[in-house]
């Protein structure tokens, strides 16, 4: 697996992290990890394009009974 080395992190930075490390109850590395994926995936894919992609893909169909299967599934 490969690996990653930071160097020349500013000394409040490096304590604020440990800091946001240790209230999460996780290693710097389990942490840092974490932040990158998330990063990562949100880059990949934009919370706006799925959105759009889904009505693209629905596009043209119609869902009569959908306003009333919602209202009655309330009512339940």
């Amino acid at each position: 697996m490969p690996s990653l080395r930071l160097r020349g992190i500013p000394e409040d930075t490096y304590e604020g992290f440990r800091q946001l490390a240790a209230s999460n109850h996780r290693s710097m590395q389990e942490q840092a990890r974490l932040m990158i994926e998330r990063d990562v995936r949100l880059c990949r894919s934009s919370s706006v394009d799925a959105p759009r992609q889904w009505r693209e893909r629905l596009k043209g169909r119609s869902f009569p009974g959908l306003i009333s299967d919602l209202r009655a599934d309330r009512d339940r």
